[in-house]
């Protein structure tokens, strides 16, 4: 899969791999104004990401559970054929965990 997509007022380029069960996303962001650039706080390894079937239901039981959720829903992408819905919380040491279910 690949798509574009707009970032910091400019446009983002992202490639999937897929292989099994294994999908590896590839992000190219847009270059920065030079007047604003700043690193990414993320490292290396940006997030990890799990595929769901029921989205909305991933996320409200993750957010019962009191976990910290990053985006107040899920979040539509044009990614893949149909689009995809995704949210992110935050892991118990702090890393991102996104829950994306493909439409």
């Amino acid at each position: 899969m690949e798509a574009t997509f707009p970032h910091e007022g400019g446009l983002g380029q992202v490639l999937m791999l897929r292989r099994g069960d294994l999908t590896l996303e590839l992000y190219q962001l847009p270059e920065p104004e030079l007047s604003r650039v700043k690193q990414r706080g993320d490292g290396r390894i940006d997030h990890i990401a799990f595929d769901v079937d029921d989205i909305d239901e991933a996320y409200a039981t993750l957010q019962a559970a009191g976990f910290t959720m990053l985006e107040p829903q899920p979040s539509f992408l044009n990614f893949w054929d149909r689009g995809c819905r995704f949210f992110n919380i935050a892991g118990p040491d702090g890393e991102r965990l996104e829950f994306c279910q493909i439409l």
